[in-house]
């Protein structure tokens, strides 16, 4: 059978353009690489800048943000929106599906800049409609300028709560309160890297006072309940249970490395001990354990918007001259060090949650399965989330262990009383997304 290849002379396909991705094929370009961008989105910018060309620049950052998307479209990267990537192969060929037929590119590099997946925060009631993540609402917002009202609760931690918190209260919109889960004790440790932290810092005293007004409590225990649909959030404060009217809870603990694709051709991960986990393990020019495969961004370790961008345009030298690079990149790196000075703070103050769910919590949306599940398959003898599949089907619906991973992961880890990294993370398998056979068909030529 032979492959509907687009073009075999490309020295660099992006695959994700979210500030990794504009900065390495802006820079690619610079440098003349035949460089194709593929994402799944109508327009560039990721999740962080998505729509901010049409909302247009309400800060200096956002403005900054805007000229470079404004550079990408000026120096004519060959783009493909609307493309789901489901597949590559070791030697450089990219599997992707547009318009309903599945194409493939073959490149010299290919580098991922997939960014993050929101980590997920089972609760009781997880699955409640009305109940969804920080980030989802954020896009809502972002892409159909939806706001939420009086009656939405934020729960969770991390800096992105603040964020677009403020952002609903400055653009109009209500809340009913922040339910802050953070250690309070993580303050006192974090406070050794204040200095180095400084302007994010103040940004953050900014979001605070645009919130003003509106109930904040440190809080442990939180249940969405209702019969069918979100009716009211409780939780423990100060150790009293309280309730209050809810429709629509929004949760959020913090963000992780979307590995689908690195975990599916087959690169060496490791355990971040401080973030509670994994990244694939890369060089100092994004290149991981597979020849010519290369990740940039918050998809080889969360360092925020800025320092993916400086990290895209490191990783777009890296495929030029050996001779020179070393000496082009030095002052983008140092660059990138300044933008990650904060991520110490960050990451100390807002440590991430222990999973320690009920048993009757759905971890496993696709396939129903619960903490009380897989603690009975782990009592069963189930040593690991690959066997786990067996026991339960728990990581084999649509989204392929996306979701449930990472809670099922410390679910079992727990139950065995281990190290949530001494279990094996789900195998992925291509083709990483839902591909149908027509898709497939189209790979041949009639």
């Amino acid at each position: 059978m032979k492959r509907n290849e687009v073009d075999a002379a490309v020295d660099l396909i992006v695959v994700g353009a979210g500030p990794a991705g504009i900065g390495a094929a802006t820079e690619a370009s610079r440098h003349g690489l035949r460089t194709v961008l593929l994402d799944e989105n109508p327009s560039a910018g990721g999740r962080i800048w998505q729509g901010l060309p049409a909302r247009g620049a309400s800060n200096p950052e956002e403005a900054a943000a805007c000229q470079k998307l404004a550079d990408f479209t000026a120096s004519g990267v060959e783009t493909l929106f609307e493309a789901s990537v489901w597949g590559i192969e070791p030697d450089g060929v990219v599997f992707l599906t547009k318009g309903g037929r599945a194409l493939s590119l073959r490149a010299r590099h290919i580098l991922l800049a997939t960014g993050t997946t929101e980590r997920p925060m089972p609760i009781p009631g997880v699955t409640l409609p009305g109940v969804m993540t920080v980030g989802a609402a954020q896009i809502a917002w972002k892409t159909s300028l939806l706001l939420p009202d009086e009656h939405t609760w934020i729960a969770g931690q991390g800096p992105l709560i603040y964020l677009y918190a403020a952002q609903v209260i400055q653009a109009g919109g209500r809340l009913g309160g922040i339910l802050s889960v953070a250690d309070p004790k993580a303050r006192w440790r974090a406070l050794r890297h204040v200095p180095a932290a400084r302007s994010d810092i103040i940004k953050g005293l900014g979001w605070l006072r645009a919130l003003r007004g509106i109930p904040q409590f440190n809080v442990s225990d939180i249940r969405a309940e209702g019969d069918r649909a979100l009716r009211e959030v409780s939780f423990l404060v100060n150790g009293s249970r309280r309730v209050e009217k809810a429709d629509l809870l929004l949760l959020h603990d913090g963000v992780i490395p979307s590995t689908q694709l690195t975990r599916a051709i087959g690169c060496d991960h490791h355990w971040d001990e401080l973030r509670h986990c994994w990244q694939p393990s890369t060089n100092e020019w994004g290149e991981t354990t597979v020849a010519g495969l290369i990740v940039a961004g918050d998809g080889a370790g969360i360092g925020g918007a800025t320092a993916a961008f400086l990290s895209g345009q490191i990783a777009a030298i890296g495929c030029t001259d050996k001779a020179t690079r070393d000496a082009q990149a030095a002052p983008l790196r140092e660059m990138r060090g300044r933008a990650l000075a904060s991520r110490p703070f960050i990451d100390t103050l807002y440590v991430p949650l222990p999973v320690v769910p009920a048993d009757t919590t759905m971890i496993c949306r696709c396939e129903e399965v619960t903490a009380g599940d897989i603690r009975a398959a782990a009592k069963s003898g189930c040593l690991g989330l690959n066997q786990l599949k067996a026991y339960t089907r728990c990581g084999m619906g649509p989204c392929q262990g996306r979701m449930c991973g990472v809670p099922a992961g410390e679910v079992l880890a727990r139950a065995h009383g281990w190290h949530p990294r001494d279990v094996e993370p789900f195998r992925t398998r291509f083709p990483a997304k839902p591909l149908t056979v027509g898709e497939l068909a189209s790979l041949a030529e009639s």
